[in-house]
């Protein structure tokens, strides 16, 4: 079931005074979020794609790995 279908079904068991204060908070979301700003964060969202780091980092580290990094002996000392 889409969330159209659902938000459907939910407000047809509502009594009237409540589908009256659902009408408000509705035109009250949308008067202060705007039809653009819910258009960009539709947009916005992008499916995650797997294996797209894959070759980014090289097993196995080498040795000096937990080494400290020469530009901080100076802070170690």
């Amino acid at each position: 079931m889409n969330i159209e279908q659902e938000i459907l079904e939910t407000v047809e068991t509502m009594p009237p005074s409540l589908k009256q204060e659902l009408l408000h908070y509705a035109k009250y979301l949308i008067a202060n979020y705007g039809q653009e700003n819910i258009l960009s964060e539709q947009q916005s969202i992008k499916k995650r794609r797997s294996g797209i780091l894959k070759g980014t980092f090289v097993l196995p580290l080498p040795d000096d790995f937990d080494e400290p990094l020469e530009d901080f002996k100076e802070y170690m000392e």
